[in-house]
């Protein structure tokens, strides 16, 4: 399939604003033939003089024609500038709103495959560099590039050898000039790549400068920071000197019209051959070709960059969204089946492996099992986050492709070891589990999950900013707000991956009563408990202490479901889950089965 040009693509992202640049154009258009009666206007007041006349009339026809070209040309340029810079805008809004509105569709692994240095470029600064293109090639490029032309078809018709002579620096300038253009695209591209790369290692680095504090590790990441910078700083040095010299000699060779045209004009007017009156015409209006095709010539640099910011704006829009119901489907039932389920993040390696599972309502089921066996991936299959190609998830058997995302998603309360908390108050931040929720459903939630004496205990209580991603609290505080978040959603089906990790022995016991509590529907802000009693619960923990009483627990290994029952059936099945059981024990000093 042929990929549509850049400026084509984009006018398809803006076609509802195809009636304000089309009228820039025009208006342009018109600011061009209007602005040439100065040009006239002054060709015919040197004449005048030239002539010895000194009668104010005939001049003053001449001059006010010169100012109301002048001013009508203003008017109209202002007037076309105003209307595209109004379509650009609204045209960038759409393209972010799209983008925007295309994350959430994608699997979370594309989005999580780009590096959120790239991310940010792409949407704020790329999609941002297109407002030059958008607000000025149109009508500006159209008057650059129609003006030159109408002053050429004006000289043609004073004199064919003088409009000849006027053009002949054209060609040889613009020969250098594409000697650099001709490379501009690739080049750019690489530049954007360079800056890309930049951009993720700042990023990289401020996030993890804690880490690199602690470690001690300052040099050597200081080092692969620099690098980057210093990469990127010598790419544009060394692009930039070796377009000088090509650059120079364009700007230099277009603009000499004069060069041509006074030697051999004068030699013309000598012998008869060209009557003065043209000969000022000539030069006059010659003036006028350079400028603006310098100004057009510019607009290389801008399509160059349009071209590699519309290839990443549409990696983003057209890469593969998860397929899913438009409709609402009727969900009778809670249990979770798996079948023949292979999965890879990577389309060359599977982490799953042929699994089927069934996971019975109202009930808890608990995954275990080594680290990179594939818990955490079962898991998030059954949220939604990524849609299976090999086998089926299906929910009260239902195939999860057939239920709409946004349903789907409702159905879930995904808390995990790594919770985001946005740079918003703790009350915004516990809202998002339900946007519609009152304050005081809010604080109910906070009091269910255990962490309403500590948010009262902050500076500004629930009002508190929390820091980007959370930052300004501790990993047990966070947990906890996300915990009252899922509370506050009190969906169906919680998922719990690894939701104590962070949480200090002193503080489990409260948010093992929170867990408690979210599972079984109690302190909710609706005040229910769901259908058996019980939610469904699928929890993935490697205190194996914390899931022992578990209805089914599952072990898995290599991607595979290597058995499955209760815990003291396993223990004297599964060897696999009999030492992992002695290891955490162990570890607990001295505790005993």
């Amino acid at each position: 399939m042929q990929k549509q040009s850049p400026l084509l693509r984009i006018w398809g992202w803006g076609k509802d604003e195809h009636g304000r640049l089309a009228g820039a154009v025009i208006s342009a258009l018109i600011a061009v033939v209007l602005g040439m009666l100065p040009y006239f206007a002054a060709a015919q007041v040197i004449i005048g003089m030239l002539a010895g006349e000194k009668d104010l009339s005939f001049y003053l026809p001449w001059l006010g024609l010169g100012l109301a070209g002048h001013t009508a040309r203003t008017l109209l340029y202002n007037m076309a500038l105003s209307m595209s810079h109004k379509a650009t805008f609204s045209i960038l809004k759409n393209i972010r709103q799209k983008i925007l509105e295309k994350l959430p569709k994608l699997p979370l692994g594309t989005v999580m495959d780009m590096s959120s240095g790239k991310m940010k470029q792409i949407i704020v600064d790329q999609v941002d560099g297109m407002e030059t293109t958008l607000a000025h090639l149109f009508p500006e490029l159209t008057a650059n590039i129609a003006g030159p032309l109408f002053i050429v078809v004006c000289l043609f018709v004073l004199d064919a050898r003088c409009a000849l002579l006027s053009i002949v620096t054209l060609p040889v300038g613009m020969a250098f000039m594409m000697s650099v253009m001709g490379s501009y695209a690739k080049n750019y591209e690489g530049a954007v790549k360079t800056t890309q790369e930049m951009n993720g290692t700042i990023v990289e680095y401020i996030g993890g400068i804690e880490v690199i504090k602690a470690f001690n590790q300052g040099k050597s990441s200081y080092a692969k920071f620099a690098d980057r910078v210093k990469a990127n700083a010598a790419y544009y040095y060394n692009w930039m000197k070796k377009s000088q010299f090509g650059v120079s000699m364009g700007y230099s060779i277009v603009p000499a019209s004069l060069v041509t045209i006074l030697p051999v004009g004068w030699l013309w007017y000598r012998n008869g051959s060209l009557p003065v009156e043209t000969f000022i015409m000539v030069i006059i209006l010659s003036l006028g070709i350079a400028g603006p095709l310098i100004a057009a010539m510019n607009f290389v640099d801008t399509l160059a960059t349009v071209g590699t910011t519309v290839a990443s704006v549409d990696e983003l829009l057209s890469a593969e969204e998860q397929h899913h119901g438009d409709k609402e489907v009727c969900i009778k039932s809670k249990d979770i089946e798996l079948s023949h389920v292979s999965f890879g993040y990577h389309e060359d390696k599977n982490i799953l492996r042929d699994v089927s599972l069934s996971i019975p309502a109202g009930r808890m089921t608990a995954l275990v099992g080594p680290s990179g066996s594939g818990k955490s991936t079962i898991a998030k299959l059954i949220a939604g986050f990524w849609d299976v190609k090999d086998g089926t998830v299906s929910m009260g058997g239902v195939d999860e492709k057939k239920i709409p995302l946004e349903q789907l998603y409702d159905q879930v309360a995904f808390v995990s070891q790594d919770n985001y908390l946005f740079d918003e108050s703790v009350r915004e931040n516990i809202r998002q589990g339900r946007l519609s929720a009152s304050d005081k459903e809010v604080e109910a939630a906070a009091k269910a999950a255990g962490c309403d004496a500590f948010i009262r205990s902050l500076e500004k209580g629930y009002e508190t900013n929390v820091g980007g991603g959370g930052a300004h609290l501790s990993g047990g505080e966070r947990q906890r707000i996300a915990i009252a978040r899922a509370m506050l959603k009190d969906a169906p089906i919680v998922i719990l991956d690894e939701a104590t990790a962070y949480i200090d022995p002193e503080n489990e016991a409260v948010i093992q009563k929170a867990i408690a509590k979210l599972i079984r529907g109690k302190g909710s802000p609706q005040g229910r408990e769901d259908a058996l009693g019980h939610k469904t619960v699928i929890v993935i923990a490697h205190r194996l202490s914390t899931i022992k009483d578990a209805d089914k627990i599952v072990v898995v290994k290599d991607g595979k479901i290597e058995a499955a029952g209760k815990h003291e059936e396993l223990r004297k099945t599964c060897p696999l889950y009999e030492s992992m059981w002695q290891a955490h024990i162990g570890a607990k000093d001295g505790d005993v089965a």
